[in-house]
């Protein structure tokens, strides 16, 4: 959900955000269209939305499961040290890692969670002994097996008005 008291953005602002957030490659026609603005106005909110680095950037989203990518652990991991060099070194290392799709530090009596994403228990398990148990500082691991995904949208969700 894109917060409506987000500063400098309005109604039309929020709607493009949502509606390209679901559908990237629609046509400045059609978002216009959409939204209920003309073309020149929609094209200056996006080139404004993207120059501000809110519009991040376009991409394919790939199906992971027709790519037999279907196994999903999630990974508590707790570090020896938690000094700034230490977290800088494990992040970078964790950026090195393809299996890790996310990695987040949390505030809890572990320090990252990852969520990890493999074809197999067995190429999962691989991934933890050889990567993720290798990583700097690493002193245990917990491992959460995903049975099903309920809800991955990749996006923020709708907008209640264009006005």
């Amino acid at each position: 959900m894109i917060s409506k008291d987000f500063p400098g953005m309005d109604g039309y602002d929020r709607a493009i955000l949502a509606i390209l957030a679901g559908q990237g490659r629609i046509s400045v026609a059609d978002l216009a269209r959409r939204i209920g603005l003309s073309k020149s106005p929609t094209q200056a909110r996006l080139k404004r939305l993207e120059a501000d680095g809110i519009i991040a950037g376009y991409r394919a989203i790939l199906d992971p499961i027709r790519l037999g990518l279907d196994h999903i652990a999630f990974v508590e991991v707790r570090l020896t040290d938690t000094r700034e060099k230490a977290l800088e070194e494990f992040n970078a290392a964790v950026r090195e890692i393809a299996e890790i799709e996310q990695a987040h530090m949390i505030a809890s009596n572990f320090d990252y969670l990852l969520k990890v994403r493999t074809g197999s228990m067995s190429e999962y398990r691989s991934v933890l002994a050889e990567k993720i148990s290798a990583l700097p500082h690493v002193s245990n691991t917990s491992t959460f097996v995903a049975m099903e995904a309920v809800k991955e949208t990749g996006f923020l969700g709708p907008v209640d008005d264009a006005g």
